[in-house]
């Protein structure tokens, strides 16, 4: 008898990723999928709070804090297990340093219709985007610079009913 071992829910790491390998697990052996959405987000050239002066952005640097960072994103997909009816979900992040166009973050929801894993999948990115712990540095040929949080997201995040205010 063979056991098979789940992925985890969570991986923080430095390789890249690959979307089909992740789904293809995801919906291994489970029937009642009808539905799988995914977000990929990537490192674009520009940014909407960059210094147009600075010029593109050449790379982007990612830190976290270890074991902190893994127990607020399960925290979160546990959020969102409690608000959709989905069935599994997968979150990885990159860290360490990017370039245009590199993907930074993978989510994936699988549920039984398509409305639930679109409402979960973006549910889960709002939260990435204001409440894990990631520290992002772009780098410019004017400089370095911290990303702020901005507003927007956390606008984002109130649209769920959770206010927080890191603008």
């Amino acid at each position: 008898m063979t056991t098979r071992h789940a992925a985890p829910r969570v991986s923080i790491q430095t390789q890249d990723f690959d979307l089909t390998e992740v789904v293809t697990a995801m919906r291994a052996d489970d029937h009642r999928v009808g539905a799988v959405c995914t977000f990929v987000g990537t490192v674009r050239d520009r940014n909407k709070t960059s210094d147009p002066d600075a010029g593109p952005i050449l790379s982007m640097e990612l830190e976290h804090y270890p074991g902190m960072t893994e127990k607020a994103i399960e925290e979160m997909i546990d959020e969102a297990q409690r608000r959709f009816d989905i069935f599994a979900v997968r979150v990885i992040h990159r860290i360490g340093l990017l370039q245009p166009p590199d993907q930074i973050v993978l989510v994936a929801v699988t549920s039984a219709h398509r409305g639930e894993s679109f409402k979960a999948c973006e549910f889960l990115m709002d939260y990435l985007k204001t409440q894990a712990p990631f520290w992002k540095k772009e780098q410019t040929a004017a400089g370095a610079q911290w990303v702020d949080a901005r507003v927007s997201d956390d606008a984002a995040l109130a649209r769920w009913g959770i206010q927080v205010k890191n603008a």
